[in-house]
Parts: structure tokens; sequence; C-alpha cells
């Protein structure tokens, strides 16, 4: 038994949708990949811990990062829009498409320092509006003259 097995256990509430949360139980019974929804909310909770200990902020880096958001959101537009204009040197390109009246999904490729490409995507994923993003990111090994 590992360290993490033998800590004690912490409550805490969450609040969600409740047709999210019936959305989840139903791909957490269809998975058969836990017993309940806390063993469910910690196996997501240790692959994110496990997808963060992979960043190589001290190496040059190359990839894309994909968002969907409500552009009716406050001012996330704006928002979105400083971000960038703040990482020009990280962005080589972005593509932008409205979904629907509502959503937009925007695909940015980044290339540049680790910690710079991860510092933006975590500023424009952290935003309110943004629904859905994932960063995918690889070190080049090299210098990114490409």
């Amino acid at each position: 038994m590992g360290a993490a097995d033998s800590a004690e256990l912490a409550r805490f509430s969450v609040a969600v949708p409740e047709d999210l949360l019936h959305e989840y139980d139903a791909l957490i019974a269809r998975r058969g990949e836990a017993r309940n929804r806390s063993e469910a909310i910690r196996d997501l909770m240790r692959a994110a811990l496990v997808q963060d200990s992979l960043r190589t902020p001290d190496e040059q880096v190359i990839g894309s990062l994909t968002m969907i958001y409500d552009h009716h959101t406050g001012d996330l537009t704006r928002r979105l829009d400083e971000i960038q204009h703040d990482f020009t040197a990280e962005i080589v390109s972005t593509m932008h498409v409205h979904l629907d009246h509502h959503n937009c999904l925007e695909i940015l490729a980044l290339k540049g320092l680790g910690s710079r490409v991860y510092e933006l995507a975590d500023r424009l994923l952290g935003l309110r509006g943004v629904k859905h993003g994932e960063l995918t990111c690889a070190a080049t090994g090299a210098s990114l003259d490409i």
C-alpha cells in the first residue's frame, strides 16, 4: 500500500449541473472503470497530476491548443485577444471556427519555451466561458527553427 493509499480521506462538495452528473454517472457505468463516483473523481485527479508532471518548462516545445468557448460570456473575446497578444512570439497560427450562434472553436499552433507555452494555455483555459480545452505538446529536443 503506497503513501497515497494510506492517507486520510478528505471530503469536499462539488456543484455541477444535474444533467452533467447524470451523463458522468452513465459514463462510469459504461466503462466499468470505477465502483463509485468518488473513485472516478480520484482517477481524474490522478490523471491531471500525471499530465502536469510531463510538462517540460525548460525545453523548447511545439504543440496545439484547442478551445471551445461561448463568445457571449461577458468580455471573454476581449480577454482571449489580450492574452494572445501577450504571447505573439509563441503563437505561430490560429484558426477560428463559428460552431453555432454561441460557440466557437479556436485552435492555436504554438512553439517556444515550454514555460511560456504552458503559461499561455493555463491563462486561456482558465477563463470563464471556456467550456473545453486541451493542450497537446511535445518537446522538440532541438532549436525551434522549424
